[in-house]
């Protein structure tokens, strides 16, 4: 069994379907009510001990406060398999919360109030080495305090793990941030605003222009998520293009976190990119045909089924 550890949020997620998301200063009327376990952190460990229950350990690294929220949260990713030793809690702070609104055709928009998730500081990343020790992959997301993700990502260097970054929120990243990064995968927003463009639709046939600036950046690889277009991976050597899986989406909430959940897995199997791609976006595709965040994240058998009856 090989190491995966998750440095990232916790989240007690409020789900709302809509017709339609709300504009600025509209009120719509909501049609069901969930409260799901997220945060993209956990949703990464969840789908990371999921997918690769035969294959790989998978321990996160978080905070929570001392709340009802936070006893749901950490016992949601024990039952998953993930080891939350490394989950601490906090008096200074609430456990987070993320409020979400999923309209008819998935699309999702979403207020998080990060909370504990802001007491991960910097001054404690030394404490993470013995979780990194051993560690082929360390995950890596943007809600915990940037200076914390800059540290970590060191640190996690240094133990000799490869890092993965799934840089959102979207925000502007330090060049001495990006350094430490092996595999930056942003979506199309995520990557304009990297950047300093505007929003935009990105083509599979803008994607190697767009992925080979981000590199100029720092990370030694870039993989762009580009939805039901599929990714597009650059790594100074290797580039190549995998397309989606066709589906019905339902809720987009949790989908890249399960792409990077995947991608991790299937590349510490040594599954090698083209095919890690590839597993990726089966996850992906699965999972936004759902509801939910954890509760959408797909098993290892059904994504093998998905892989084998796409080929």
């Amino acid at each position: 069994m090989t190491t995966l550890v998750v440095v990232g949020s916790l989240n007690m997620d409020f789900v709302v379907t809509v017709d339609q998301l709300p504009a600025p200063g509209q009120t719509v009327l909501g049609r069901n009510f969930q409260m799901i376990p997220g945060g993209k952190g956990a949703n990464q460990a969840c789908a990371a001990a999921r997918l690769g229950a035969n294959s790989v350990t998978v321990r996160m690294v978080g905070r929570v406060g001392y709340d009802v929220f936070a006893d749901h949260l950490k016992a949601s990713l024990s039952a998953a398999g993930v080891d939350v030793s490394a989950v601490h809690a906090t008096r200074a702070q609430a456990t987070g919360v993320a409020l979400i609104s999923v309209d008819a055709s998935g699309q999702n928009s979403i207020v998080v109030a990060s909370g504990a998730n802001h007491a991960l500081v910097a001054s404690e990343t030394e404490a993470m080495r013995s979780v990194f020790r051993g560690a082929r992959f360390v995950l890596f997301q943007l809600e915990s305090p940037l200076d914390t993700v800059a540290a970590a990502l060191k640190l996690a260097r240094a133990e000799g793990a490869r890092t993965i970054l799934d840089p959102a929120p979207a925000a502007p990243l330090a060049p001495e941030l990006l350094a430490s990064v092996d595999i930056l995968t942003p979506n199309e927003t995520e990557a304009s605003l990297l950047l300093g463009l505007p929003p935009a639709r990105v083509s599979m046939s803008d994607a190697a222009a767009l992925a080979h600036s981000l590199r100029e950046r720092g990370p030694k690889a870039v993989l762009l998520k580009l939805g039901d277009q599929g990714c597009f991976y650059c790594d100074g050597k290797t580039e190549l293009s995998s397309p989606a899986f066709p589906v019905v989406a339902k809720d987009t909430t949790a989908a890249g976190d399960t792409f990077n959940a995947a991608l991790a897995v299937a590349l510490a199997e040594d599954r090698g990119i083209e095919k890690a791609l590839r597993f990726a976006n089966a996850a992906a595709a699965i999972s936004v045909t759902r509801m939910g965040a954890q509760a959408s994240v797909p098993t290892r058998a059904e994504v093998d089924a998905l892989l084998t009856d796409g080929t």
